[in-house]
């Protein structure tokens, strides 16, 4: 038995019914953890050696429910254990902040919260860390269209959406950077 089936085993005697393993795929184990039970879990599992959380993220998986799931990316250094710890999060839910158990959650969070709209409980400064403040969209959500929204800021963003003919974000080989930027390219696509 591994020393992170041995764990679960006995997080499942602490935690009844609140976190399950998926099946280890190319060497990586993930916990599904329910939301009520995430800040305890994470301060056992922080008690427990993993002291390195890696990065924090989250999933959108528009037309389901419970519609995201936060990702958390452990590292135990001394044993060199990886564990991901995912969380099912409703899109009405506020989530349980980490940041008090490891301080790079700060940024990370603040990142969900900019790009998701995911709320964090107990974050000590949740703002946006991307867009400006008052945008009232959160780009990484799966309804928002790939070619952007139109802003009434032009000294912030473009104020058209951006063209999708041969992709906004596909680089071509040239012989510098300069040329492999795609808009570089379409100069009409600039703001004047």
């Amino acid at each position: 038995m591994s020393s992170l089936e041995s764990l679960h085993a006995s997080y499942e005697k602490a935690f009844p019914g609140k976190l399950s393993v998926r099946p280890v795929f190319r060497g990586e184990t993930t916990w599904v953890v329910e939301k009520d039970c995430l800040l305890r879990v994470m301060e056992a599992l922080r008690r427990d050696g993993f002291d390195y959380l890696v990065d924090v993220s989250s999933v959108d998986n528009f037309g389901q429910h419970p519609r995201f799931e936060m990702v958390y990316e452990l590292m135990n250094l001394g044993s060199g254990d990886h564990l991901r710890v995912k969380v099912p999060v409703a899109e009405d839910e506020t989530v349980p902040s980490v940041s008090a158990l490891w301080r790079t959650a700060n940024w990370h969070e603040r990142e969900v919260y900019d790009m998701m709209g995911l709320r964090f409980d107990g974050h000590p400064d949740l703002r946006r860390i991307l867009m400006w403040e008052g945008y009232p969209y959160h780009p990484l959500r799966k309804e928002f269209p790939l070619e952007g929204k139109p802003t009434e800021l032009p000294d912030i963003a473009f104020t058209r959406a951006a063209p999708l003919e041969g992709g906004p974000f596909v680089t071509a080989p040239a012989s510098n950077t300069q040329d492999r930027e795609p808009r570089s390219r379409h100069p009409e696509t600039l703001n004047p």
